[in-house]
């Protein structure tokens, strides 16, 4: 079973060429990304770096925040398979995996870990293998789990690896159900042996509409206030109020970003490090109207 890419074109690029040309712009990035090209330093085992955040907007917004989040993970040189959590913006309220079959990307197919993904279902019967959360209407047109990809890919053509990854779409967003996903997904890591896995959560910040479009500045500074609140939350590893100061605003993915903390915890992380937060309005030069604005956030979870 293969995954068609659905955003090619859109969020990304769809020719390769041009592809890889924007993904390095985004690790050149000075203001907002790494400023510099991909390093991937020697593998470490065991990893200190277990998981992260990265966001799902267009390259030209949250590329450079990926990059940072992507950057750290591959200075401990690149993990066998990388777990991408995924929200919903398209009505899945289930908690929904692929457990075989790969995804389709500009620079190559990347293949699922089907072994993970079958531990990861033993260790909760909420996590169920169902294929209609990717593919088809209306669910395969969600891109929040896609756009991550084509920097995975990227990373694992420079290191001569082959990184496979477990795609998991989280519809709930009740603690219960997120605490007992995130418990499954870092037992079933504990359970791969010498396997080197990394937990993304794929989510991005506040969207806002300013009321006013040609004086922003008021509900931009709104808008960093409930931000932070989310991110004090998640320096403090404290996945519960992670959750609820995220659920009163509009962060798209209060779910994975809760879910990868507590998978993380269960691999011995016991801390955050913000690499980088910034919104489109400043992305795209922060001077004059703002209809909209997203915040973005990378940040990783370790020892």
């Amino acid at each position: 079973m293969k995954r068609k890419a659905a955003v090619a074109g859109g969020f990304y690029p769809r020719f390769k060429d041009e592809l890889i040309e924007t993904i390095e712009s985004c690790f050149m990035d000075k203001e907002f990304g790494p400023g510099k090209s991909l390093e991937i330093g020697v593998e470490k085992k065991p990893r200190t770096i277990l998981g992260g955040i990265c966001p799902h907007a267009g390259y030209s917004y949250s590329g450079a925040a990926v990059a940072n989040t992507m950057q750290r993970i591959a200075s401990e040189g690149l993990p066998d398979t990388i777990i991408i959590l995924g929200t919903q913006h398209t009505g899945y309220y289930d908690i929904a995996l692929m457990d075989s079959g790969e995804w389709e990307t500009p620079l190559g197919n990347i293949g699922i870990d089907g072994e993970l993904a079958k531990a990861i279902m033993a260790e909760s019967e909420l996590i169920i293998n169902d294929e209609s959360a990717f593919f088809g209407y209306p669910h395969g047109r969600e891109h929040n789990i896609e756009v991550q990809l084509p920097f995975i890919k990227y990373m694992s053509e420079k290191a001569g690896k082959d990184v496979k990854f477990v795609p998991i779409k989280i519809g709930s967003t009740k603690f219960k159900k997120l605490k007992d996903c995130g418990e499954a997904i870092g037992r079933a890591a504990k359970s791969q042996g010498d396997k080197s896995i990394i937990i993304i959560a794929s989510s991005d910040m506040t969207h806002k509409s300013p009321s006013n479009y040609k004086n922003p500045e008021s509900d931009l500074k709104a808008m960093k206030r409930a931000d932070n609140a989310v991110i004090n939350a998640i320096k403090s590893y404290d996945w519960k109020n992670t959750l609820e100061r995220a659920l009163d605003t509009t962060v798209c993915g209060p779910q994975t970003i809760t879910t990868a903390m507590i998978a993380c915890k269960e691999l011995k992380a016991t801390k955050a490090e913000i690499l980088k937060y910034y919104n489109s309005y400043e992305k795209g030069g922060g001077n004059g109207p703002c209809d909209y604005a997203v915040g973005y956030l990378s940040a990783v979870f370790l020892k």
